[in-house]
């Protein structure tokens, strides 16, 4: 997919700046604003995440920007460095950063912000990618239902769409060749990012998750870390 000026999306999203440290002790990091705000647009944020952020055709759907202006800089994706053991294709989700990360080749890792829902935070350890999908259905378990009797009607699945809570892609997460119940997955609420919420598992903008489903394979090893002094090896 390419904007006006024939750039490419991923053109656009391979060169967000690879300035940030990434460190396995909890996967702490810390990143360079300046590389992400530079004032070059009337934002205040640099053309590549103008464009990275902007509105996107994809799938029937038009996604539509994100502002910008309300988001924490840290949170939107970037390319840093790595220096763990995890081989390249690893997804790391690290829930008290509010970041995950997918390891690059050449010592580097694509970082996203993320939003950890309430099923978030009751999961963690290694699993794979058993599927992907592109505008996901999205079918509330049973208990969920018992709690909100209004959702009786999506039973056997919502549609896909703009305002679906798995958004625009989903990672489905399993462990042992049984699912998780465990979601890597975009959402229409951007506003959440960086945030624990109400509901989910691991919500990325709709932008940054097909950016991730894009990079990610199937089978793919993922990794949750759950604890602030957790060192994933």
């Amino acid at each position: 997919m390419s904007d006006n000026s024939g750039i490419s999306r991923r053109q656009i999203l391979t060169g967000l700046g690879a300035t940030a440290m990434l460190s396995l002790a909890g996967c702490a990091t810390s990143g360079d604003r300046a590389s992400i705000v530079d004032g070059s647009g009337s934002s205040g944020f640099s053309r590549e995440y103008q464009l990275a952020y902007g509105p996107i055709q994809d799938g029937g759907f038009n996604i539509p920007a994100i502002d910008l202006k309300r988001m924490d800089p840290q949170f939107l994706r970037r390319e840093v460095t790595y220096r763990g053991p995890e081989a390249p294709g690893t997804i790391i989700v690290d829930t008290p950063t509010r970041f995950a990360y997918l390891v690059q080749p050449g010592g580097t890792a694509m970082r996203y912000g993320v939003g950890i829902g309430r099923d978030g935070f009751s999961w963690d350890g290694r699993a794979r990618v058993q599927f992907k999908r592109q505008w996901p259905r999205w079918t509330p378990p049973s208990e969920m239902i018992a709690r909100q009797p209004e959702l009786e009607v999506y039973r056997n699945g919502m549609e896909p769409g703009l305002t679906n809570p798995l958004g625009a892609r989903a990672l489905y997460l399993f462990q042992n060749g049984r699912d998780t119940l465990y979601r890597l997955h975009g959402t229409p609420e951007w506003w959440t990012i960086g945030k624990a919420v109400s509901s989910g598992c691991v919500r990325f903008m709709n932008h940054d998750i097909i950016d991730l489903y894009d990079r990610a394979e199937n089978g793919a090893t993922v990794i949750v870390n759950q604890s602030a002094s957790a060192r994933i090896v």
